[in-house]
């Protein structure tokens, strides 16, 4: 069957720099050739050295197409190059082993000698140049379709963190409107400053951590109005001014909802939450301390009230921070602690 006019076009394009290369690449090796043949007392040595061009670029794109069916055999791509490359140095010592000592025989055994192994070298370079690139494509390939994964999955993760929050603090809202109806209205207004942020502005990979923070100093005042005086709340977070410093949005809130989330439901008259934030040289040290009961401590070991959003966070600190982050927790009785030192963007 005849190939459309337009994917021979196509398949002409693709080869068509390959040629050019190659034409190029001819030339240092003449002149190569004809410096050897020169040295080497040969007669009619540019002569010789166009046929030497000739047959080893030939032998290249020989060796290049022996590559590409092999290529199709063959799973471990780089086996195979290794196997390539020890034929490829085989023949080289091969060649130069009779160049630096020659056989004195029969003329055709001679010629054999030379040529065999300059042979077997040239194919073998073409299938060895074939099949490392072959390995390149295949692994930029593999790396694309994983950043293609991961950001997909990145992209889920965070359009979750919205709708978690709000859940949450929809059910909470929803108590307090039976018990105290007059704390609604400002938190309302609380709610929807937060929602702004979460669903506008905390689209991107990398925020500023002073818009960050902002959020997180917002949502703490619901916190507050919510809780009221019950709450013991300590906070030691740095001014960051510096616009050039960026975290992952959405991403620390997690922890500070869950200590207010926990801390509430310990039986003790008053509750503490401590908040710290600092940067060092290019890190972010954050941690959160709250007050923990005992079901509530057995229950996040045993893994019953861990929820969706610390799940969520490991996942998405493993995605944006490979081997630049480390998280410590721990759940204790009487507290609940967490620990996170990451690189900031």
């Amino acid at each position: 069957m005849n190939k459309p006019k337009d994917l021979q076009n196509h398949e002409f394009l693709v080869k068509a720099p390959v040629v050019v290369v190659a034409g190029l690449v001819s030339v240092p090796i003449w002149i190569a050739m004809d410096f050897f043949c020169n040295a080497m007392h040969f007669n009619n040595d540019e002569a010789l050295a166009t046929a030497i061009t000739i047959f080893f670029m030939a032998a290249i794109f020989v060796g290049r197409y022996f590559a590409e069916l092999l290529i199709i055999h063959v799973k471990d791509l780089r086996t195979l190059a290794i196997a390539i490359a020890i034929v490829l140095i085989a023949s080289g010592i091969g060649l130069f082993a009779q160049l630096a000592f020659p056989f004195e025989g029969a003329a055709a055994l001679h010629i054999l000698l030379y040529w065999f192994p300059f042979l077997i070298g040239s194919i073998s370079l073409g299938m060895l140049i074939k099949v490392v690139r072959t390995i390149g494509k295949r692994e930029l390939q593999e790396a694309r379709s994983q950043a293609a994964h991961s950001k997909s999955e990145l992209h889920l993760l965070q359009s979750q963190l919205s709708p978690h929050f709000l859940f949450n603090t929809l059910n909470n809202l929803y108590g307090l409107s039976i018990t105290q109806h007059e704390k609604i209205p400002p938190l309302l207004l609380k709610l929807a400053d937060l929602l702004r942020y979460s669903v506008y502005d905390a689209g991107e990979t990398f925020v500023p951590l002073k818009d960050e923070l902002a959020y997180i100093e917002n949502y703490i005042e619901f916190e507050k109005i919510r809780i009221g005086e019950r709450l013991a709340l300590v906070t030691d977070i740095e001014n960051i001014a510096d616009a050039n410093i960026k975290i992952a949005p959405m991403l620390l809130i997690v922890f500070i909802e869950n200590a207010f989330k926990h801390s509430k439901n310990t039986p003790d008259e008053k509750i503490f939450v401590n908040i710290s934030l600092k940067t060092w040289n290019d890190l972010i040290l954050f941690s959160v301390r709250n007050s923990y009961g005992k079901s509530e401590a057995e229950n996040t070991i045993l893994g019953k009230n861990s929820g969706f959003g610390l799940p969520n966070v490991t996942k998405r600190l493993e995605l944006l921070y490979p081997n630049e982050h480390e998280l410590t927790i721990k759940a204790e009785a009487a507290d609940y602690q967490i620990a996170l030192r990451l690189k900031a963007k």
